[in-house]
């Protein structure tokens, strides 16, 4: 079965209109995209948009063998004109299966936003999903297997993707591939690192593919550290990170510290950011977590498990070489073990403090000292390294 994407941008398109923001304004060339849609081996169109005849073109295809074009959702603006030739559009009732002439089953899935989503059997057997835009399925019921291809709107709504994950329906062989692309996020190398992260890809406008082909699927690090200053949006990358997969378990080592409101309003932000499906643990004992196989862990953050374990070994007097120093080091190299034999993904959050002014204490300097012992030798273990600034995240390292 042979997909080709016409489209793979938002509903208005990639740049949109008139609109003067960053992310439209360098959607230049092959990153500049028109409104989604798909054609499945010449027979099949969905979503009719403007300019799909000359898309197909373009890309070398023809809409002459089109029987059958399907909407996935409602389309604002004026109608689009039905190019000579091609049946009327239509939308298949949730549940619904239809059957066409040239060997392919469409079954409709309902969503939890306006929309349908399409499950698509080839007459090889092949089966590919396509979702609408900001929708995710609803209700979803075990999959028959995993698809061998999903197109989604990965970046809007990449809880759809946990879902499917959850139901079997994509699995580590599934090629996921990401339309409905907006401003959101800027194209070219943010948007693909976005993407990778999620376990999926984006294509070019017009790209044909072969479902069902092996391609090279993005391998989502099994460990990464996440650095930045305060504010700098750290914990919002680390997040963004696992957003995409189903029962994160989020390491809070901050704990509660009753009776601080102002910190509390800290942590009621963060539980707000996180997908309902993530559980929580108030811990400082990573170990156990990581030699125990499950969920993956997003550890937020490191700087707090170092002021915890520096308290637990008494770290701040000044005569902490009788012994102190050397707790701490196997706290650390106990930690980093861990890491290094893990199995399962862990995201971790750090403070990066050594480019700041030198603490005026001694204290504030051993603790400067040690969080960067701490991260250099996390980092040693990752296979992916970033560092946030400004909200902008940086590859150190993978």
């Amino acid at each position: 079965m042979e997909v080709t994407l016409l489209g793979t941008g938002g509903p208005s398109g990639l740049p949109r209109p008139d609109c003067p923001c960053a992310a439209c304004a360098v959607a230049l060339g092959a990153d500049a995209r028109a409104a989604a849609a798909l054609l499945v081996d010449g027979a099949l169109l969905v979503d009719l948009t403007p300019g799909a005849a000359f898309a197909a073109a373009r890309a070398g295809r023809s809409l002459g063998g089109v029987r059958q074009v399907l909407l996935s959702h409602p389309h604002n603006g004026p109608a689009v004109e039905v190019p000579a030739g091609l049946p009327q559009p239509g939308r298949v009732p949730d549940g619904r299966e239809l059957a066409l002439l040239t060997g392919h089953r469409v079954r409709a899935l309902p969503m939890d936003a306006p929309g349908t989503g399409y499950a698509v059997t080839g007459p090889d057997g092949q089966r590919l999903l396509y979702l609408p835009p900001g929708a995710a399925p609803a209700g979803l019921e075990e999959a028959a297997g995993a698809y061998d291809m999903v197109v989604a709107d990965v970046v809007g709504r990449p809880d759809a993707l946990a879902r499917l994950r959850v139901a079997g329906a994509v699995g580590p062989a599934t090629d996921v591939i990401a339309v409905h692309l907006d401003h959101d996020v800027p194209p070219g190398r943010e948007l693909a690192r976005r993407l990778a992260a999620a376990g999926a890809r984006a294509v070019p406008d017009g790209t044909t593919l072969t479902v069902g082909v092996y391609e090279d699927v993005p391998d989502v690090p099994r460990r990464t550290l996440v650095l930045g200053g305060a504010r700098s949006g750290k914990s919002v990358e680390a997040e963004r990170r696992l957003e995409a997969f189903p029962d994160v378990l989020y390491v809070a080592t901050g704990g509660t510290r009753n009776g601080d409101g102002e910190w509390a309003a800290r942590v009621h932000a963060h539980r707000e950011r996180r997908p309902g499906s993530w559980r929580t643990a108030e811990t400082c004992d990573l170990v156990p977590l990581l030699k125990d196989d499950g969920a993956p862990l997003l550890v937020d953050c490191l700087s707090l498990w170092l002021t915890d374990a520096m308290d637990s070994v008494n770290a701040w007097d000044d005569e902490w070489g009788g012994g102190g120093e050397r707790a701490l080091r196997a706290r650390v190299e106990e930690l980093t073990a861990a890491v290094r034999e893990t199995r399962r993904t862990v995201v971790a959050v750090s403070n990066e403090v050594g480019s700041g002014i030198v603490p005026a204490t001694p204290s504030g300097r051993r603790y400067r000292d040690e969080l960067g012992r701490l991260n250099a030798a996390f980092a040693t273990e990752c296979e992916h390294v970033l560092l946030v600034v400004a909200g902008q995240a940086l590859t150190l390292k993978g």
